[in-house]
C-alpha cells in the first residue's frame, strides 16, 4: 500500500470512528437524541455537557494518546536498534508514571501543574538509562530488553510503594495504573495537542535521518550523519510523545510495539512515510480500541489498559519467537 491510500483510509477511518464515538454510549444519549438537538436550534443542556465535556475531549485523549505512544515506539525502535523496545515494555512509561506520582507525593499543592513536566523527566531518565546500557556495556538486543523489562518492574513497583504510603498522590489510582480514559476531560487534553504537535514535528524533521541510520552506525557516520546526535533527538522526542500521553491516560502499553510493525507492514521502511502513517494508525487503533471498551459491556466500563494488555502480550511473543536472535531492523 502506498503512502497516499494508506493516509486516506487512515483519515476516513478515523473520521467515521469518530462520528461513531460521539453518537454511542452508556448514557442514553445517540445518535437520535443528537440530531433532534441540532435539528430543534437550541442546545439541550445535558446532551450538549455530555457531548462537549465527556465524549469529545475523550475521543480526542485517545487519538492524540494512540498517536503519541505509536510515534515514540517507532522512534525507540529505530534508536535502540531493536523491533521489540516500545514505551510500554523498556520503562519509559513506567518511569513517567513513577516521576507524576513523586511529583504528588512531594508537590501535592502543585501537582496536576508539574505532572507533564514530571513525566517528560521520567521518560527521559528510563530512555536514556536503556539506550545508556545499550551504547556502554555492548549487550545483546535481547538483553537490553530484558534490562528494560526489569526497569518497567523496578518503577511500577516504586508507583506501588508510593502510593500504598501516600494514597492520595494520584486522584484516580485505577484508571492511572491500568491505563484509560474515563477520567480523561478537556484541562488534561487540550493543554497536551501543542506537546504532541511539537513532537510530531519534531519526529518527521528527524525522519530522513532515520533512514541513513537504517544503513548501520559506520555508514551512517560515513556520509556525515551525527549518529549519537541523531540517536539522542530520537530519545528525546519518543520521551516528549510518552511523557505527554502518560500524563492524560496513564500506563497504557503496547500501543507502541504493534502500531509500529502493522503500518511498516504496509507501507514500508521509508521514515519519511513511516512516521505521518504511524501516528494516523496509532490514533485510529487505541481510539477503536477505547471505543470498544467502553461499549462492549456497556454500562460497565472494561479498562481499554487490560484490552490492550491482550492483545499486545500475545504480539510481544509472538514477535520474540519469529525473531530469535534477530533483532535488528
Amino acid at each position: 500500500m502506498n503512502k497516499r491510500s494508506f493516509i486516506a483510509a487512515a483519515a476516513v477511518l478515523t473520521v467515521v470512528l469518530m462520528i461513531a464515538a460521539v453518537c454511542a454510549g452508556s448514557s442514553g444519549i445517540g445518535l437520535r437524541e443528537i440530531i433532534s438537538m441540532i435539528g430543534s436550534g437550541a442546545p439541550d443542556g445535558k446532551i450538549y455537557d455530555v457531548i462537549m465535556y465527556i465524549r469529545i475531549p475523550r475521543i480526542a485523549g485517545a487519538w492524540l494518546c494512540g498517536a503519541a505512544l505509536a510515534a515514540a515506539g517507532l522512534l525507540l525502535q529505530v534508536s535502540l536498534g531493536n523491533v521489540l523496545a516500545s514505551p510500554g515494555i523498556i520503562g519509559v512509561n513506567a518511569g513517567a508514571g513513577f516521576f507524576v506520582v513523586g511529583a504528588g507525593v512531594l508537590f501535592p499543592a502543585g501537582a496536576i501543574y508539574l505532572k507533564s513536566g514530571a513525566a517528560f523527566l521520567g521518560a527521559l531518565f528510563a530512555s536514556f538509562l536503556v539506550y545508556g546500557l545499550a551504547k556502554k556495556t555492548g549487550s545483546s538486543k535481547t538483553t537490553v530488553i530484558m534490562a528494560g523489562v526489569a526497569l518497567t518492574s523496578l518503577f511500577s513497583a516504586g508507583i506501588d510503594a508510593l502510593i500504598t504510603f501516600f494514597p492520595d498522590a494520584v486522584m484516580d489510582r485505577t484508571n492511572f495504573y491500568l491505563g484509560g480514559f474515563g477520567s480523561v476531560f478537556g484541562t488534561s487534553v487540550w493543554p497536551m495537542v501543542p506537546v504532541i504537535a511539537a513532537g510530531a514535528v519534531m519526529a518527521a524533521l528527524l525522519s530522513p535521518r532515520l533512514n541513513v541510520l537504517l544503513l548501520g552506525d559506520e555508514t551512517a557516520a560515513g556520509v556525515g550523519l551525527n549518529v549519537d546526535r541523531c540517536r539522542f533527538m530520537c530519545i528525546m522526542c519518543a520521551a516528549l510523545l510518552a511523557a505527554a500521553a502518560v500524563s492524560m491516560a496513564g500506563l497504557l502499553g503496547f500501543v507502541g510495539l504493534i502500531v509500529p510493525h502493522a503500518v511498516r507492514f504496509l507501507v514500508g521502511n521509508d521514515y519519511r512515510t513511516l512516521v505521518p502513517c504511524t501516528m494516523l494508525g496509532g490514533g485510529f487503533f487505541l481510539l477503536a480500541c477505547d471505543t470498544l471498551a467502553r461499549l462492549l459491556f456497556a454500562p460497565f466500563e472494561f479498562p481499554v489498559g487490560v484490552m490492550l494488555s491482550f492483545l499486545g502480550a500475545p504480539f510481544f511473543l509472538w514477535l520474540l519467537i519469529k525473531r530469535k536472535r534477530r533483532l535488528e531492523l
